[in-house]
C-alpha cells in the first residue's frame, strides 16, 4: 500500500443504495480532495475543461466530453471540480453487482473511456428516465432496472475499446473454476466446457496473460494445497496424497518432487 493511503478518509454510502446527483449540484464533500469510497461511482462527464483531469489510484487521468469512469470500492480517487457538467450515481455494492457482473470491473472500476454518439443518446435517455425516478416515486426496483440497462450499454463500449476485457474476466473464472475443482479435475478440456470456449483458445488466453498453461495452473494449485498439508496438518504423506486425488503415494511424490525440485517427506522434514 502507498504510504500516503493510510490517512486517506473512505467515504460511505449513509441513508440510501442508490444516490442521483450532477456535477454541477452534487455535494461538494464527494469531490472533497483526495478518498475512496466503500461504494460503486459511476461518473460522466458530459461537459468538461480543456484541461479537466481526475486522479485514479495516484495516476492522472485527462478527460473528455462524453467520458464515463467507474470508481470500485476502495480506490483512491482525487478530482477538483472546476465547472464540470455531468452526473454521478453513487451505488451500493450489492446493488451494482446485479446491474453490472463483469469482474473486472466490479474489482477494479475503469478508467475513463468515451461513449460513441449513439451510445451517449442511448445513455442520455436512460438516465432522465432513471433522474425523474430518483427525484419522485423512487422505487428501487425499477431504479436498479435502469441501473442495469444503462450499464449494458456503457460496458458494450468498455469491450469494443478494451477487446482484452473479455478474457480478463475468463481468467478470473478460470481461477474460481480451479479453486472448486482442482483435487477432481485436472484436464483443460473440463474447464474449456464450463467456460464454452475450445481447449486451444482457452491456453492461449493464458499463456498471453499468465504465460503459462491451464495444466501448470492446476498443477501450482495441487502444490500449494500439499505443501500446506505438509507444514501445517496431522496427515502423513501417503493420507495428503490420497486426499489430494492422486491414485497412489508415489505417483504423488513424483509430483511434488516435479514441481518443488524435493520430495514430500523432505519438505516436511524441513518443516518439523
Amino acid at each position: 500500500m502507498n504510504p500516503s493511503e493510510k490517512n486517506i478518509p473512505v467515504h460511505h454510502l449513509t441513508s440510501e443504495e442508490f444516490q442521483l446527483s450532477t456535477l454541477e449540484t452534487g455535494h461538494p464533500e464527494n469531490f472533497n480532495d483526495i478518498h475512496r469510497h466503500n461504494f460503486f461511482e459511476i461518473i460522466w462527464f458530459n461537459e468538461v475543461k480543456e484541461d479537466s483531469s481526475l486522479e485514479l489510484d495516484f495516476e492522472k487521468h485527462p478527460l473528455r466530453n462524453n467520458q464515463i469512469c467507474i470508481i470500485a470500492p476502495g480506490q483512491v480517487f482525487n478530482m477538483k471540480l472546476r465547472g464540470e457538467k455531468g452526473y454521478v450515481l453513487a451505488v451500493s455494492r450489492e446493488i451494482f453487482k446485479e446491474a453490472c457482473d463483469i469482474e473486472t470491473i466490479l474489482t477494479g472500476g475503469t478508467a475513463p473511456f468515451t461513449l460513441d454518439l449513439q451510445s451517449g443518446k442511448t445513455c442520455n435517455k436512460i438516465i432522465r428516465l432513471m433522474e425523474e425516478e430518483y427525484h419522485t416515486t423512487s422505487r428501487i426496483n425499477l431504479l436498479k432496472t435502469y441501473l442495469k440497462a444503462f450499464c449494458i450499454v456503457i460496458t458494450e463500449q468498455i469491450s469494443l475499446q478494451d477487446p482484452m476485457i473479455h478474457d480478463r474476466q475468463r481468467i478470473q473464472e478460470l481461477i474460481k473454476l480451479i479453486e472448486e475443482h482442482y483435487i477432481a479435475q485436472r484436464e483443460t478440456l473440463f474447464y474449456a466446457d464450463q467456460l464454452k470456449i475450445s481447449t486451444h483458445h482457452l491456453n492461449d488466453i493464458v499463456r498471453f496473460s499468465r504465460g503459462t498453461t491451464v495444466k501448470k495452473m492446476i498443477a501450482q494449485r495441487l502444490l500449494l494445497e500439499a505443501k500446506r498439508e505438509l507444514s501445517f496438518g496431522a496427515l502423513t504423506v501417503k493420507e495428503i496424497a490420497f486426499k489430494l486425488g492422486f491414485g497412489d503415494a508415489s505417483y504423488f511424490s513424483r509430483f511434488f518432487k516435479k514441481h518443488s525440485g524435493q520430495n514430500p517427506e523432505a519438505f516436511k522434514f524441513k518443516k518439523d
